[in-house]
């Protein structure tokens, strides 16, 4: 991931004010250590940290069109370039950089052409000719991206809260989805896909469907001209991305360069349940394997770090955003600057344990909506962020706007959870890829119950947290939290201790808002609690807190609970594949 820096329109084209500009990319260095570039035009900068991942050599940023009338700095991925440019007319690129599409399609298409980008990015274009400027950001909100207004009438684009936070008198984050143009002042949504408007689907469900889009989804993202790796925690995700990429890696660009032996890397603590599933999905695949522990206090000591690149208090974030900080550092150090990953699955499918508990198809339907609509905040947020702290690049197939459209155009009947006829969690997503003859997962991992990658790592991890953040934390601090911190209070000493250390890096208001609040429990909305009337007595984001459906749920033997994971595999019910509207066999 790179770091994009703008100020534009600004009152001040002094050698100070480009100093200050230079001093404030800095700032995002971690993003982009291989190259930093600086355009200057009137009262407008663009500034750009690089991370080369396409065309290393003649890549660098800002781009330009032709004739250099309009200047772009860009943040990400663009899979499809090749094919844009066989689309363009006349036009001369430069570079064989994917971004390096994306100012000859706005002099064709205007800003009309966001849409046709199929990738992650963030991006700010400067028309020189009348010293107009378009903002976009990707449709999911895979890239970080935060915009902020300067007294003096300026706007400023950054990658990361630490580079406008200290001079705009307001910034907030720039909503997924959406471009801003400067000859309306205002934003646009340009990413409008069916879903979005949280109607009810009936398309039937096909596995065979379902599978190709997920394989094709990978496929494009082995698009690098630099050595990378598949992160594989050992739960479902982020192993049928694993087993995808390894399975069609050979032929591709990526294979050409680096070779068809696939690297997998793993992060938790000694005797984790995720170290374990990794090492035997990996055998199984039989990837280059690389295993990397780390001790509670390890996380602990990081946790400052974390919060300053990551840029969040929430709870959630900061116990998974640890473990995936530390791992980014040791695959840096290995070479690799570019990985895959299965964040955005359980927004999708509903993979989250909480789901279990949903009422009807409408709701579990509007839940997955909200979640995807908000993983900009959370998933999003943490993988980028985590990964870009050491210049290392995520890529996340399960978020593909074409399979977006394919998994959510399903009728959520498929999707809800039925013990009783063998449907646990993802389902749909675990018979697409039930091959017999020609497995993608062992069928035990395939049927693995759903572990968040902060219990995954370890569930002493966050036990861990709370014993340290009750150190630092008294009641006597906790009685008076409503009025320290009046937006978002704190609810528990582990809260409280994340926002101390936040507000010391980011201490406007500003900031603070940029955050989400609300109750959760187990990662679910403040809307979903309303499923069970239990809930609001155990808030807590930790898929363990969904009591009576995780196999390790907080307080169950405590409660008299036992709970054994589902006995999945014996009771799925035989499905022929391959046709319009899934027939169930008995």
């Amino acid at each position: 991931m790179c770091g994009i820096l703008a100020v534009l329109g600004c009152s001040d084209d002094s050698q100070a004010k480009r100093v200050r500009v230079l001093e404030l990319s800095r700032r995002l260095k971690h993003r982009g250590p291989d190259w930093s570039g600086l355009y200057q035009h009137k009262d407008c900068y663009l500034a750009h940290q690089r991370l080369a991942i396409i065309d290393p050599a003649s890549g660098d940023q800002p781009l330009y069109n032709e004739d250099k009338s309009i200047v772009v700095t860009v943040n990400g991925e663009i899979y499809n370039h090749e094919e844009l440019r066989k689309k363009l007319r006349n036009h001369k690129i430069r570079t064989g950089s994917d971004c390096d599409v994306i100012s000859h399609l706005y002099e064709e298409y205007g800003e009309n052409f966001v849409d046709m980008l199929d990738g992650m990015f963030s991006f700010v274009l400067l028309d020189t000719r009348d010293n107009s400027f378009v903002v976009a950001r990707d449709a999911i909100g895979i890239t970080s991206l935060y915009i902020g207004w300067g007294l003096d009438g300026s706007v400023w684009i950054s990658s990361e809260l630490k580079g406008l936070n200290d001079d705009c008198e307001h910034f907030e984050t720039f909503p997924p989805g959406h471009l801003y143009s400067s000859k309306e002042a205002k934003f646009k949504r340009w990413y409008n896909p069916t879903w979005f408007s949280e109607d009810i689907p009936s398309t039937p469900y096909d596995p065979l469907v379902l599978r190709r889009a997920l394989e094709n989804a990978v496929i494009k993202r082995l698009m690098t001209d630099v050595p990378f790796g598949v992160l594989l925690s050992g739960g479902l995700d982020s192993s049928l991305v694993a087993s995808i990429t390894a399975r069609h890696l050979t032929g591709t660009r990526a294979a050409k360069h680096w070779g068809t032996q696939l690297h997998s890397f793993c992060v938790g603590l000694e005797g984790s349940p995720d170290l374990k599933a990794a090492r035997e999905v990996a055998d199984f695949l039989g990837t280059v394997h690389h295993e990397f522990h780390f001790t509670v206090q390890d996380g602990i000591d990081a946790i400052e770090d974390v919060i300053y690149h990551i840029e969040t208090y929430d709870v959630t974030t900061i116990r998974a955003s640890t473990p995936m900080y530390l791992m980014a550092r040791k695959i840096k150090s290995l070479g690799v600057k570019m990985v895959i990953s299965g964040e955005g699955a359980d927004e999708i499918f509903g993979g989250y344990l909480y789901f279990h508990k949903a009422p009807n198809k409408e709701e579990f339907h509007r839940e997955s909506c909200r979640k995807i609509k908000a993983l900009h905040m959370y998933d999003c947020l943490r993988a980028n962020k985590a990964t870009s702290a050491w210049g290392l690049e995520v890529r996340v197939p399960f978020l593909d706007k074409e399979f977006i459209n394919v998994a959510m155009a399903i009728d959520p009947e498929w999707k809800m959870i039925k013990r009783d006829q063998g449907r646990i969690e993802k389902w749909v997503l675990r018979r697409a890829f039930d091959d017999e003859q020609q497995p993608y997962l062992p069928k035990h991992v395939l049927y693995r119950q759903k572990e968040q990658f902060s219990d995954g790592v370890g569930y002493s991890w966050i036990d861990g947290l709370k014993a340290h953040a009750a150190q630092h934390v008294t009641d006597k601090m906790m009685l008076n939290a409503e009025h320290i911190f009046p937006q978002n209070t704190p609810t528990s000493k582990e809260a409280y201790y994340y926002r101390t250390i936040f507000e010391r890096f980011f201490p406007q208001n500003s900031a603070r808002l940029t955050v989400p609040g609300g109750p959760s429990i187990a990662c679910s909305t403040a809307k979903a609690i309303e499923w069970d009337a239990a809930w609001s007595k155990n808030l807590d984001p930790s898929g363990r807190a969904a009591l009576g459906v995780h196999a390790a749920a907080y307080g169950d033997e405590a409660n008299g609970v036992n709970i054994a994971p589902p006995k999945i595999i014996d009771s799925i019910p035989r499905m022929e594949v391959g046709t319009p509207g899934v027939k169930i066999l008995s």
